[in-house]
Formats: structure tokens, sequence, C-alpha cells
């Protein structure tokens, strides 16, 4: 209220004081328009009086008001202290005043129709401003925001934005953007059509937007600027009034530079490789699309090229072809399944991806080769299917059923897009294999559904089958029979649906599906439908009946148990199992794969409903009968159905195994892990890491009650070693951090006391953290440290310096502080000794018993006691059996490892020869006579144990003697390579091939085995069936992990050549062999560099131990064949330039969809897709070539940046993409090659030592602008190669870019040329800083601000300052803030003038601080502070100068001379009298007026008149230079002008 009475108070006065002095005669009203005089010393005083008494109004009002607030304060006391933090400050009275005044005084000023008068009004609060007693904002948003300000109105919108452009200059930078936008509002008033005497208006308004889109006069970052006009016009089109849109285009225009720097070169035409686990992919967050427009979610409103700016669905597409991809599509559109969100650009691209397939298909259909099988044998085993065949409905249907599960996408909606899309064509091809993928997502859910949500699928049929004949019933022995029949099914489903709701349907049956309605109709009254059975015909009548009734329990009950008791088997017929008195139910014939391929969802998922319920029931009843193997593989071979996930898998490993394990019935447990490790090849990483957890779970938990718990325990070993080698280098840190530090399963992927298990995972730990370049990154060193500490509190151990020297450098420091004890040789000699001395001493044997079997908590010595025994009577007591009885597997294991140094201390000490013979056959005897230690086990232990020196050498020669010289591996690798093959789902004899092995070589498990055979057991005693296992399978990640030790220690890479040339052929049953490979040759690249011979034995023994199963061509290219194929010792091989761009060809073509490799069955491959196999071959393909790793990365460089002429047009970014995957696939030493290229690229002559004949820099890095003119790329191709590498890169290689900059960069940084090309580098890259490793962006904007400050010293003249300095600001308003403002405010200050002047906004800087530092010693011309320039019309001249002392008690004196050329004033009338006199103040203001208005031509008498020799001086005191110097420029302007 007391605000509001004094700002009415301060209207009133104002209004009265202009008033008074703005009134005339008539006499001065009437000449006002026909004289000019000059303008004499009092207006002057005139004009400072008013100025006076309206500064005296200001304050008085606002120390009334204040003194009013402050006695209402003291009244209301302190009871009302609550409403305190709603009353004004005295900074909001001040402003609420000069906002009431202000608007009066702008009121007084737009209601003169007297441009003289005007002017006084316009002077008068140019001197208020200048003077500080009201702010210039205020005076700006008043002027307009009044509603006077139209063009009709000249006089006031000129003079309005003539004090606009003069006062700016005091507004800081937010209030400019907000003048700016209302002035860009205000164009719009303008009219389209301008006549001549209109100019002006526009040119008042031009004016101020130039002065703000000035970058010299630095009123605002020109950053802001650009991301209003962008924000208000994002189509550079539609500016507020023509005059403007050059003004506008040309500002826009100039932010290109600054776009483009931060812009990935070909981004659109990147692509990422597809692994079964890329949502955890590191560069993941590189892709991510905006899920409603899927445009790139770029930063900033900037000028991106267009292409930056529009839709990426390619990239959608191209991500969603590659099976095992909806976890990344979900995570690159950044969709969370919880929040059930749909996503309408998700099923429009689904839309084109069905459309497509189905031309796919059908162009398969019409070569002869669509069957998904290829065929299929007699007995009904499968071929693999290739990854460009029909099999792609399979992985469209598993997407569909994902993405409407978790409603991301609506059926109904996406049938009606379908019905759409294609009602327009005439043919449809590929027809059939559209209704399969619906058919399968229908089938299972129509019955939980409304039944009008599938009436769009009968609308799309009646478009895809418009013929009217029926047609032909297909041959029910060709497996594509199902597809035929699928539109026929989803018809029968939807009419039971119908009938089931008593829904009527409108539509009667096609004629067209006559033929399949009764064929159909004729299966289900069939009561015996034949089985694909081995030895007979295929039938798939059984799928064709189930698949058309699984919703009708009538029929399809029938059939199902018919399906399900053929794999199942009855207790009836029995066949035996490896094993001691082994039996299992009489079916050992699986359901083939093409059989299943042709069942739909819901009938696969009735049928694993039916096997779990069926192993439930045999685990609760414990028979002794063991399952089917049938039932088992088939149980298997169901579990790679992606689209029945949460029945298949995750119902495996959630609850069946729990249940199972709960009832202990062991044998069942064993033949379900078994299937678990040697038939799923891939199961997310989270279920694997859950399935580890409980296997140690299991083992935790005493097994001792039962006779089988060796087998069980070994079994359960097994299985977690494959599952903790098999984890992919993305899968490692995700999938430990979140199982081992959560509090309800704290620590359950370690274990509690297997030494060999951790030892294990940290192996692979460190693997992970060296191959994703994660070592240097603070949050992988945090979380790995934490994780070893629990490690070491389970089970301390130690590592070889040889190890050491490979690990990670976060781990080697690790264990180079906390250092565990060893064991002590030569107090192991002695206790060994001394032990075996109380054995032969010892007649008791239940003391005996007792006393050794307790030794493993002390000093666990038995296996060298029976070492000794066998060395020295060649015989194991039978007491000894009891002892290792009592010791149990669990504790078993630290007599192993007390075994192990043992032996090589023994071994260390023999005499040789002989000695060492008699060693290796004492051992052998152990290991496969009396069967006390597998060999497996033993070969894990010795290959992990810490030996240093020579005594490593001699534990590596022992691994060599026990694995070689002994006959029985070798012979059951030799025999068990030669009759078997991995392709397991090609089978259906594996049964026979699986016992007719054990029958030759059957496995005994001490030392239950043993004394059933001595008779010593009181019971029957029963091992445990095994369905896939055996000592060789169980051996292979076992020779993965000796492979690595040999390759740590030099000294032994000859033996362990001999080691892949005797026992290599196994790898032809590796789940991974080329992963293995790759982690082999990337882990290990600094111990192979200098091998050539070593890594080509390498590649041999892994990639052709496949040769038999492979077709030609599936992995090594032809001219690394031939390599292969020489003589050992020819090892020399330097292949040219086209041998890579072979290689990079064959990568591109894969990754644009192209059949490159032969066909393969991506469910039973290690890698999810064609892309990921292409690129972990390329890469294993480099690094195994016998040159140096620079030799080959520079080749690959080259591949572009000399042959980028011979690259077909429009490839060339999809060849960066491909050598950009490359080099981030590859070791360090090969990407750093990237860095050299780069340097080589800023020391260039047109960078490092520009001339005036070289391109600029962004024209230079312009590639699609230099592909147009074919000019020479070769800059432009290193920078997009290293926008791709950085795209695709991990976090360790990613994160190197500030060292690069400081280390590298930083020294050889001279011109203004090079820092473009650095920030052209860095910038894009910004975002994916902010988002994974948010503290690097500061470490990159501090190296540009020191880059920027070393040219600045290092340049005369600076080009780019203005996109640099864009790029600097978009910084700190995307990223940064205020968060390194101390960093960089030291370096700003450093830099010249015109960068500080245009950089002041980022550390607040304020203008007359920079203007007093540049100018100290020059002397000031013109106005005293940064204003606008001043303004001379076309009839005068005007020269001004001011003089400031320094004394703030002196005045401030202006100087005037105004010279007019023209004629004698010629006037109308004899009066007399002085002209000034007569005009007053307003009459000495035309001349301001002209000025402001940009030579307004008033009146319309045409005179001519002339003043000369007109001088005019005033003073008044101001309170700072800045206000003396807006006072002189304001007074200087109001020289008279002429008018016509």
């Amino acid at each position: 209220m007391v605000i509001s009475e004094s700002a009415t108070m301060t209207e009133t006065k104002v209004n009265e004081l202009l008033m008074d002095i703005l009134k005339v005669d008539a006499l001065q009203e009437a000449l006002i328009n026909l004289l000019v005089v000059p303008k004499s010393e009092k207006d002057s005083t005139r004009l400072n009086t008013v100025c006076e008494d309206l500064q005296h109004v200001f304050s008085e009002a606002i120390d009334a008001a204040n003194t009013a607030n402050a006695g209402q304060d003291s009244q209301q006391g302190g009871g009302q202290k609550g409403s305190e933090t709603s009353k004004p400050t005295g900074n909001d009275v001040a402003v609420r005043l000069q906002e009431a005044g202000v608007g009066t005084i702008v009121s007084v000023l737009a209601r003169q129709d007297n441009p003289y008068r005007a002017q006084f009004v316009a002077s008068t609060l140019t001197h208020l401003t200048s003077s500080n007693t009201v702010s210039a904002k205020v005076v700006c948003i008043s002027l307009l925001t009044n509603e006077n300000l139209i063009p009709d109105h000249d006089i006031f919108w000129v003079t309005a934005f003539g004090i606009i452009k003069k006062i700016i200059t005091g507004v800081d930078y937010k209030g400019v953007r907000e003048i700016m936008k209302m002035c860009l509002d205000r164009a719009r008033q303008l009219p389209t059509n301008l006549r001549r005497s209109q100019l002006h208006l526009v040119d008042a308004l031009y004016d101020v937007m130039n002065l703000i889109f000035d970058r010299n006069a630095s009123l605002l970052p020109g950053y802001f600027i650009v991301n209003e006009l962008l924000k208000l016009f994002p189509d550079y089109k539609q500016w507020p009034h023509w005059k403007l849109a050059s003004l506008l285009t040309d500002f826009v225009d100039k932010f290109r530079r600054a776009a483009q720097m931060l812009s990935i070169m070909a981004r659109p035409k990147l692509r990422p490789i597809v692994e079964h686990t890329g949502h955890n992919s590191p560069s993941i967050t590189s892709w991510k699309l905006d899920p409603v427009t899927l445009k790139f979610q770029l930063k900033g409103a900037l000028p991106y090229n267009p292409e930056l700016l529009e839709p990426q669905p390619g990239l959608l597409r191209y991500i969603l072809r590659q099976p095992y991809s909806r976890e990344m599509v979900c995570t690159v559109i950044d969709i969370q399944k919880k929040q059930k969100q749909r996503c309408i650009a998700l099923e429009e691209q689904l839309v084109e991806l069905m459309v497509t397939a189905m031309e796919d298909c059908s162009r398969v259909d019409s070569s002869g080769s669509g069957s998904s099988t290829n065929g299929s044998s007699g007995n009904g085993s499968s071929s693999a299917s290739p990854d460009h065949n029909p099999c792609s409905c399979a992985h469209l249907s598993s997407l569909l059923i994902y993405f409407v599960l978790f409603q991301l996408i609506s059926f109904p909606s996406l049938v009606l897009r379908l019905h759409e899309k294609l009602k327009a064509k005439s043919n449809h091809p590929g027809r059939d294999h559209l209704m399969w993928v619906l058919v399968q997502f229908l089938s299972g859910s129509i019955q939980k559904n409304q039944f009008s949500d599938f009436l769009p699928v009968l609308r799309l049929i009646e478009v895809l089958y418009p013929e009217k004949e029926p047609l032909p019933v297909p041959d029910y022995t060709d497996p594509r029979c199902a597809l035929q029949m699928s539109a026929m099914c989803i018809l029968v489903h939807i009419l039971k649906k119908a009938q089931a709701d008593n829904v009527k349907t409108p539509r009667s049956l096609p004629p067209v599906f006559k033929n399949h309605h009764e064929f159909l109709q004729s299966l289900a009254h069939n009561p015996q439908l034949p089985l694909i059975t081995a030895g007979t015909p295929p039938d798939y009548r059984i799928a064709l009946l189930v698949n058309a009734y699984s919703t009708n329990q009538e029929y399809f009950q029938r059939s199902i148990l018919t399906l399900s008791d053929s794999i199942q088997g009855n207790q009836k017929s029995t066949v035996p199992m490896p094993g001691i008195n082994c039996v299992a139910l009489g079916s050992t014939s699986p359901l083939s794969i093409t059989l299943l391929d042709a069942l739909t969802v819901h009938v696969k998922m009735s049928l694993v409903h039916n096997i779990t319920q069926h192993i439930q029931k045999q685990a609760q009843h414990k028979s002794g009968v063991a399952l089917a193997p049938a039932l088992i593989e088939t149980y298997a071979r169901l579990l790679v159905y992606t689209e029945i996930e949460s029945i298949g898998i995750k119902h495996f490993i959630n609850s069946l195994l729990t249940v199972v394990f709960k009832s202990h019935v062991w044998s069942i447990l064993h033949a379900l892990l078994e299937m678990f490790i040697h038939r799923i090849h891939h199961s997310p990483p989270q279920y694997r890491i859950q399935l580890l957890s409980t296997i140690h779970h299991m083992a935790a938990l005493p097994l001792n009650t039962t006779t089988q718990m060796t087998q069980i325990h070994l079994c359960m070993e097994s299985v977690a070693l494959r599952l903790i080698t098999g984890l992919g280098n993305s899968e490692v840190m995700p999938s430990l951090t979140r199982y081992a530090f959560c509090s309800d399963t704290k620590s359950n992927s370690i274990s509690t006391d297997s030494e060999e298990l951790n030892r294990v995972l940290v192996l692979t730990m460190a693997r992970a953290l060296h191959v994703t370049g994660c070592d240097g990154s603070s949050d992988s060193a945090r979380w790995c440290v934490d994780f070893l500490k629990t490690v070491m509190t389970h089970t301390p151990h130690t590592w070889a310096n040889h190890t050491l020297q490979c690990f990670p450098s976060v781990i080697t420091e690790f264990y180079q502080q906390y250092a565990a004890p060893r064991e002590n040789m030569h107090t192991l000699k002695k206790a060994v000794e001394e032990e075996y001395r109380k054995w032969k001493s010892m007649s008791n044997e239940s003391d005996i018993i007792a006393h050794f079997s307790l030794q493993h908590n002390t000093s666990p010595l038995f296996l060298c006691l029976l070492f000794k025994m066998v060395l020295d009577t060649d015989r194991v007591p039978s007491i000894a059996y009891k002892v290792l009885e009592r010791v149990g597997p669990r504790q078993l294991a630290a007599h192993v490892r007390t075994l192990c140094d043992f032996l090589v201390l023994e071994f260390s000490n023999s005499a040789g020869g002989q000695h060492v013979t008699k060693y290796v056959e004492t051992m052998n005897a152990i290991i496969w006579v009396y069967n006390i230690v597998p060999i497996d086990r033993l070969m894990l232990c010795l290959a992990l144990r810490t030996q240093e020196g020579s005594e490593a050498h001699v534990c590596f020669f022992i691994i060599q003697l026990l694995l070689l010289k002994p006959a029985e591996l070798r012979n059951r690798v030799q025999e068990f390579v030669k009759e078997n093959s991995p392709d397991h789902w090609r089978q259906n004899n594996w049964y026979e091939k699986h016992m007719a092995f054990h029958r030759k070589y059957p496995e005994k498990f001490s030392p239950e085995s043993i004394l059933a055979e001595q008779g010593t057991l009181t019971a029957q005693y029963q091992t445990l069936p095994i369905y896939f296992s055996n000592v060789c399978l169980r051996f292979l990640p076992v020779l993965d992990i000796i492979i690595h030790r040999f390759l740590e220690l030099h000294q032994v890479h000859k033996n362990l050549e001999t080691i892949l040339e005797r026992l290599g052929m196994l790898y032809k049953f590796h789940d991974r062999p080329i992963t293995y490979l790759y982690n082999t040759f990337h882990y290990y690249e600094n111990k192979l560099r200098e091998r050539p011979n070593l890594k080509r034995r390498l590649v041999v023994a892994v990639i052709m131990s496949q040769q038999e199963i492979r077709p030609q061509g599936w992995a090594l290219t032809e001219a690394y064949r031939q390599y292969l194929a020489r003589p050992p010792d020819d090892i020399v091989w330097n292949p040219g330039l086209s041998y890579y761009t072979a290689l990079v060809r064959r990568l591109v073509n894969t990754m644009q969809g192209k059949s490159v490799f032969p066909s393969t069955e991506w469910r039973f491959n290690e890698f999810a897709n064609s892309g990921a196999h292409a690129l972990h071959v390329s890469c294993v393909e480099l690094m195994a070539l016998p040159s140096n790793p620079t030799i080959v990365a520079n080749k690959l460089m080259d591949v572009l940046l000399k042959g980028y002429c011979d690259i077909p047009a429009g490839e060339v970014e999809e060849w960066v993409n491909a050598i950009g995957l490359l080099l981030t696939w590859l070791p360090e030493p090969y990407w750093l090659v990237i860095h050299d290229h780069i340097i080589e690229l800023l020391q260039k002559p047109n960078l490092s030592a520009p001339g005036p004949g070289y391109l600029d820099p962004f024209t230079m890095l312009n590639l699609e602008q230099l592909q147009s003119t074919m000019s020479d790329m070769t800059a432009a191709l290193t920078v997009a190669l290293a926008h791709s590498f950085w795209h695709h890169a991990s976090f360790g290689q990613f994160g190197r870019i500030p060292q690069f900059m400081q280390e590298r960069v930083r020294p050889i940084l001279t011109t203004e040329e090079q820092l473009v090309v650095l920030c052209h580098l860095v910038g894009p890259f910004l975002q994916r800083f902010s988002s994974e490793l948010a503290r690097k962006v500061f470490d990159v904007t501090i190296e540009l601000y020191e880059a920027l400050a070393k040219v600045d010293r290092s340049v005369t003249d600076l080009k780019y300052m203005d996109p640099i300095c864009d790029v600097l600001y978009h910084i700190k308003y995307m990223f940064t803030g205020d968060s390194i403002k101390t960093d960089v405010e030291g370096v700003i200050r450093g830099l010249r003038p015109a960068l500080q002047r245009r950089l002041r906004f980022i550390t607040h800087l304020n203008l007359d601080s920079i203007e007093n530092a540049a100018g100290s010693n020059t002397n000031t011309s013109g106005t005293a502070s940064n204003t606008a320039a001043n303004t001379c019309s076309s009839t005068s001249s005007t020269t001004s100068t001011v003089n400031s002392s320094s004394s703030s008690s002196n005045t401030t004196t202006t100087n005037t001379t105004v010279n007019l050329t023209g004629s004698n004033v010629a006037q109308s009338g004899s009066g007399g009298g002085t002209t000034g006199s007569v005009l007053g103040s307003a009459g000495s203001s035309l001349g301001a007026l002209n000025n402001l208005g940009s030579g307004v031509i008033h009146g319309s008498v045409n005179q001519e008149f002339g003043v000369s020799g007109v001088s005019t001086s005033s003073g008044m005191a101001v309170g700072s230079l800045a206000a003396a110097s807006s006072l002189a420029s304001l007074l200087r302007d109001t020289s008279p002008v002429s008018t016509s």
C-alpha cells in the first residue's frame, strides 16, 4: 500500500513537472516546424534544471516509502516476523518507483507529436539514466512495453529506439536478451510493404538490433542470441520482418562454424556393433535418440547440419534388425521398461522392418533357399540356419512379443499401420512370413485380451490374401508349411475367441482358406499323428495342429501331451547312462530344432511348462531313474528362444534349480547344471551371475551326507569356472559390482573357500579392465579395490611377478600393498617327512582316520603322503580312501594346493632322468588309476599357484609332462574330437556318441568309485548320470587358463607351442573360440608382439581346429589362410594396402546387411549377429599378423587416407565407421596411432604455418563439402576417423583425451588454425564426457582455455575468435556452468582485450576494467566508455572531444563544434525576437532527434537554412566516468540539422 501510494505520488509529480516545462503558446506551436535556431546555454540549463528536479522527486519518493515501511514494521512489532519475507526490500522499492516515474515520462514522450519537444523528453530520460537516477533497463523496458510504440506513431517509434540504442550499454546481459526478444516482437508490427517515408522506422529498429548483435560491443553473449533466434524461428524462416532477415540470417550463419566444431563427422551413418550385452556397452550413450522424434539428443540450440537435426530411423532399424538387440533398443531410445510408456516411433520402425523383412524373405524363398532348415535329414535333424533367411521372422516375433509385453507398442495400432502400408500394394510377397510373426503374439495373448484388439488382423488378412480360389494345402513334410498355414491358424484363434466371448463375427471364412481349414479339421479328428523320429521321414502335421488349436483345449491337450510323452519316456523302458549303476528313462531322441521352430510361441511355452512340471515331480518323488536324455536335450533347445525367456531361462535360474536343490535330488541338479554350461549359448549376464551366486551358496552347504558329494562338487566347480571365464569384457564391471556389493547378496559372486575360483575371477577382472581400457578411471579403480579386498578376506593369495606385470596397474598396486603369506618350501619338506613317518608308525585305523582327515585345518598334507606312498609302494592302502572320504571334496582342495607346491619342490630337487619319469608315473597313477585327483582340477591348481623364477619354470614343466607324456589324456582328446561334433543342435544321436565315449573311457570319482569296486560300501553305490560332460570338455576351460599362464613367462613359450600342437584340436569344442583368441591376443599383446610363430600356432590351434565343421571363409581371409599354409619357419609377411582394404570391405559389407560369411545359426553361436562376428574375426586376424602394431594401424588408416578415391561413392562414412570400430577393439598400441595422426595433421604447413593460398580450417574439415567438390580429404578424414574412434571408444580410451591434449597437443600449438582443428576434435565429445565421465569435461575445458591462451600469445591477428568463443560459451552453459570459473578466470584476464570482451560473461568481467587495462598506454578518443559509435547525419559533421580529470569532484566539460553549410535562414513574416527564445528548448533538440532517428525528415515546407560557427558549452557534475561520457554523448548529439 505504501509503495503504491508513493508510486502514484511520483507519477503525479513527474507529470506536473514535465507538463510545466513543455508548456508553449500558440505562436511557438505555429512556428515550431519552420524555424531552426542554434542551441543556447539557456536550453542546456533548462535541461539540467528539469533533470535535477526529477532526481529530487525520485529521491524524495524513495526516502518517503522507506520511512513509511520502517514505521509499519515498528508498529507491527515482533509478532509479524513471518510476513517479513513478503515485504519489499529497499531495492524493490526503488525499482518500483523508478518504473512508475519512468512510465510517466515515457507516456508523456509517447503523446508528443512535436519532434523537438519529444527530443527534450528523450534527453531527459537519457540524462536520468546516465546519472544513475533510473536504471537503463527500466527505461528500455518501459519504452518497449508502451502501448503507443507502434509504427503509426513515428516520432515516438524513432525516438524510443534512439534512446534504447544510446543507453542499452548500461543494461546487464540478461536485460539485453529480454530487450532483444521484445524488439523482435515489435518488428512484427512493421508493415511488410514499406513506403519510402517509412524506411526510417525500420532503420531505427535495425540500428538497435545491429548494436545488440555487434560482437565488439559485447552487450550479451552471441550464444544467447542464436539460442533465442533458433527457439523462436527454428526453421530459419518466418523472420519477424524481411528488412531484418539478412541481419538475423547472417548472425545465425556465423554460428555454423561453432556448430561444425561441436558435431561428430558422418554421425548419421555411424553404426554400433550389437552384442548380447549391448545395453552394457561402454559407448551406449553415444547412440541415444529422442524416444518421440528419434533425433540425436544434441545440446544447445545451434545451427547444426540439417542431417544431425533430422530423425534417425535408419539407426533404430539397423539395431532392431540385429538378433538379441531388444535391450539395446530400449537403451538407445531411452525407454524404461518398468514405466510401460508407449513409443510411437518404435512402433513405426517395427512396421517398416516387418515390411522390409517380408520382401527379403520372399527373395530368399524365390532363390530356392527359403527353408529355415535348408532341407532336413531323414531323422529330423536340422542344419544351421543362415542369418539372412526366414529365421529373421523369429527375431521379429521376439521383438514384437517383448515390446507389446512391456506396453512399449500397441498391437492393434501396429496391425493398422501394417494394413495402411500394405493395402496400396498390388502383390504381397512374403505375406506368409508376416502372418507367422503375428500368430506368435496372437496365439499366446488372444485369451487375455479383448476381441476388438484383433479385428485389425482380419482386415490385414483380407488385404494380403485377396484371391478368390482356395490355396493348395502345403506339403507337411516341409517345415515351411507352418508359415504357409499361419494365416489360417490366426483365423482359427480369432473364431475361437469370438465363440468364447459370444461375439458374432461379421465375416465368413474367406474362400482362399477353404482347403487349409478342411485340412486342419481332418488333423483335429485324427487320433494318432506321427512324430518326427529317427529314421522316419519328416512330418509336421502335429505342429500345424497344435499351432492352430493351442487355445482349444479339446484338441490341444491330446497333441501337446503326445509331444511331451515322446521326450519324457516312461518307466517301462530305461537306458543306461555313463556312470556306475546309472539308468534313465528310455527316450533318447530329442525334438528336432526344425520342429521346435515350426511351433508357435504359445505351444513352446506349453511344452516348456510341461517339461518343468515333470522335472519338479521327479524331484519331489526322488525317483532312482534319471530323466530321459531326450527331455534334457529338448529342454535345452527350448531355452534358446528369447521370446519365452520368462518361462524359460528366467524360471530355470530363479525357480527350478532352487526346487531341485531343496529336494536333494542330486542327479537332476547335476543334469540341469551340465545342460546349462554345455548347451545354453546365450543367456543374459544377470542370470549367469545369479547362477554363480546360487552355486557358491550350494557349495557352501555341507554335502557330506551324500555318497555322490565328490561328483556334484566337481560339477559345481566346473560350472562356476565356465561362468566366470565366460563373462564378457563389458559384463564384468556391471555384473560383479551389482552382485558383489548388494547388501542382500553380499559376496555371493565370490567363493568363500575356493582359492582357484577366486583367482580365476581376478584374472577375468584383469582381462576385462585391460580390454575395456577402464584401468585409468577412478570409478573402476574404486570398485576393483573394494572387490579385491572382499576376495582377500575369503581366500588370501599372492601372484607371481610375471603375472603382476600383465595385470592392470590398479590390480598390481593392490597386490603389492596386500601381501599374503606364502608357503615356506623348506618347512613344507620337513612337515611332509614328519607326517609320513607318523603314517608309517601309526597302526590304529580310527586314529589314522581321525588324525589325517582333520589335517586341512592346520597343514593339509595328506595328498603329499599319498604321493610318497605310491612313489614307494605303487599302491594306495584302503584306509587312505577312508581318510579321503572323511576329508570330503571341499577340504580336499587345500590338500591339492599343498600337493602342487610339494610337486614343484620334488621336481626341483630331483636328479633328473629316471626320477622325473618316476614322479610322472606316480602322478599319472594318482590321476588315472586311483582317481584321487581329477586331471582338470590338478592342472587348474598347478597353473594358478604362485611360483617365482626357476620354481615357475619347474611348475610349467610339470604341467607339460603330466599333459603330454602319459597317453591317457591325449588318447581321450583324440578319440573325442574324432568321433563327435560340437553342433549339437543338428544331432539326434548325441546320446549314442556320448555313451560310446564313456564306455571306452569310463570316468570314476574318488573315493566312492574305488570303494564301490572294492566292495567296502554297504549300500549299492550309484554315481550321478552324466548327460553331456566328459574329461575333455571339463579340461577345456582349464586349458584356456594354462595357455594364458604360459604366455606370461616368455621362457616357456616353446613348451606352449608343443602343448598347442598336441592338444589344440580340443578347441573344436570351445564354445567361444574367437572370443577366447581375441581376449588372448588383446591381453597379452606385449608378450606376443615379437612372437609371430606363437601367434600363428594359437590361430591354427583355435581357429583351424574348426575347419572340419565350419565352411571355408567363416573366419579368416584367403590371404591369411595362405600365410598359415607356409612352412613353420617362414614367418615374414608384410601385406600390402590391398589386404587391409579387403579386410575393411568385408566388415563394411557385413554391416550393410550383405551376405559375406557362410550361413550361421546365431542362436548357437558365440556371437549375436554377423556384425559382431565380422568385427571379432577381423581384429583377431589383425592382431595375429606378424607385423608391429604401429604398422598395422597405419595401414588401416591408409585404407582411407590414401585409398579414399577407390571407395564407392557415398560409402566413405561407412568405411570411416568400420575402421573406427576396428581401432576401438584393438589394443592400445594400435589405437594410439590415431593420436600420432592427429599430431601429424596439426604439424602440416597449412595449419602450423598457414598462408594465403590455403583453405580455411572450417572448409578443410567439412567432409561433405570436400566430397562434393572432389577436393583433398586427408585432413577431414583424419578428424573423421578420430571421431569414429572416440564415438565407439570405451571409457579408458575415451578418457585419455585430456591427457593427450596436455602432453602432446599443447606443446605444438602455435596457430589459430591448429586451435580450430583441436576444437573440431574434442568439441563433439563434451556431451559424452558430461554423461559418462563428468570430471573429464572440466579437464578438457581447462585445456582448451590454456590452448587459447598459448595461441593468443603466439598470433598477432585472430580470424576465428568468434566461433572459438562461441564453443567456450556452449561448454559453459551446457556442461560446466561456473564450476571451473576460478580455473579459467586468470587465463581470460591474460588474453587480449578483444578476447576478454567476448569472454567477459564467463567470468563476469567489467567492460570498464577491460578498457582501462587495454587503454592504459593509449589516449581515449570519442566517448570515454564502450558506447555505440557516433552517428552523423548526411548534412552535418560533428566532432567531439571529451576530457575527464581523475578527481571525482571535477566537472566534465564537453565542447561541441557544429559546422553547417547552406543558405541563410529564410523566415516568413516579420516577427522579431530571438529564435531560441521563441522555440524554447524544443528547438535546440532538433539535431538530436535527427541523430536518434537516423536522419528523420520533419515538416512539409521546403526550406534551406544553415548555421555556422555555433559553439555551445555546458557542464554538470556526475558521479562516474560512465555517466559523464553518456551525458557528453547526449549533449553532443543535440546539434540542429536542416529539414525539408
